[in-house]
């Protein structure tokens, strides 16, 4: 691709004005809640979204949350020329059946809790290589959806440790195009998937945070940057087990994140929500990033961002199997806005 320049090993320079020309989000009662609600585009009163399934409601807010993107960036659905998004469930079908309501070119995305910047960054490249005029990128997750699935139905009741965390409910979207306005999309990190052979399904802070520090390190590295290069670094949703730990090794190896990083899952959430160690799921990094991050930094309260979203790709299967949870994180930069 003639207009995208990598450095290192896993940075990518993306040459062109591609920019986030509108993003938008939709969360449930709980999320709305949180300190960032007054930020969110659509807050659902309940869990159900007025549909009479977890998934149904999943779907309603995927959909909620890319009408209102295109809304927002100007451009009608046949205008975009590719969609990618992913989810939580078997065969992404959210993903796939909102991509069949908006009747859109579709590319389904499986990164787990780090599908919002794989999407972001595959969008990004595609516009600046020319494939694509203008990208729809989105994700989801639901917690009643993801315990049914990944861990025990609701109806049972069953207790968690205080380093779980807590699946967020909502849906992020982003239109990604060149263009004049919107934060600038200036480099992706691409990760490499991370197993140090825990099997806990529910510790992903611990699970989760050495894919992270490999991706933060290289695109420091790669980008001969620190720290300090940055307004704000996020990580997707490590709550705070896998923030400590995030933390203490990246300044075992010479880097003090302490100034300017936080992370989605403790951002989501107030001290008082009875979320145990924080959020997680596809939402999460996409609902603080497409919500609170974009508008800082069309509002000037940010220059430059690293977002960077995790992701453990396991299944139930694998995990009844006794197998470890493989993890992996993609880091996206995001520059100026309006």
């Amino acid at each position: 691709m003639q207009n995208v320049k990598k450095l290192g090993r896993q940075t990518w320079l993306f040459s062109k004005e591609i920019r986030i020309l509108g993003s938008a989000v939709a969360v449930g009662p709980l999320e709305g809640q949180g300190p960032l609600g007054k930020e969110f585009d659509h807050i659902h009163s309940d869990n159900y979204a007025s549909q009479n399934s977890w998934e149904k409601a999943e779907r309603t807010m995927m959909r909620d949350a890319a009408d209102s993107a295109l809304s927002k960036s100007s451009l009608a659905k046949d205008q975009i020329d590719v969609m990618l998004a992913g989810d939580l469930l078997n065969q992404i079908i959210t993903s796939n059946y909102t991509a069949h309501e908006l009747s859109i070119p579709f590319l389904g995305l499986f990164g787990a809790c780090s599908t919002s910047m794989e999407g972001l960054a595959l969008a990004a490249a595609l516009v600046d290589s020319g494939f694509a005029q203008y990208a729809l990128t989105g994700c989801s997750s639901h917690n009643s959806t993801a315990e049914r699935q990944f861990r025990y139905p609701t109806e049972y009741g069953g207790q968690k440790p205080p380093y779980a965390q807590w699946t967020v409910t909502g849906a992020g979207a982003a239109v990604v195009g060149e263009g004049p306005y919107g934060p600038k999309i200036t480099h992706a990190t691409i990760g490499k998937v991370i197993d140090l052979g825990i099997k806990d399904p529910f510790d992903m802070g611990t699970a989760m945070a050495p894919a992270a520090v490999d991706t933060i390190k290289t695109h420091f590295q790669d980008l001969e940057r620190g720290p300090h290069d940055y307004d704000l670094i996020v990580t997707g949703d490590l709550g705070r087990v896998g923030y400590a730990i995030l933390k203490d090794i990246l300044a075992d190896q010479g880097y003090n994140m302490t100034p300017v990083y936080n992370d989605c899952g403790i951002m989501i959430y107030s001290a008082d929500q009875d979320v145990f160690s924080g959020g997680s799921g596809c939402a999460c990094s996409a609902v603080v990033t497409y919500s609170h991050i974009v508008n800082g930094l069309n509002k000037g309260k940010y220059s430059r961002v690293l977002v960077v979203a995790t992701g453990a790709l396991f299944s139930p299967v694998s995990f009844q199997q006794g197998e470890s949870i493989p993890c992996i994180a993609h880091g996206v930069v995001l520059e100026g806005g309006r």
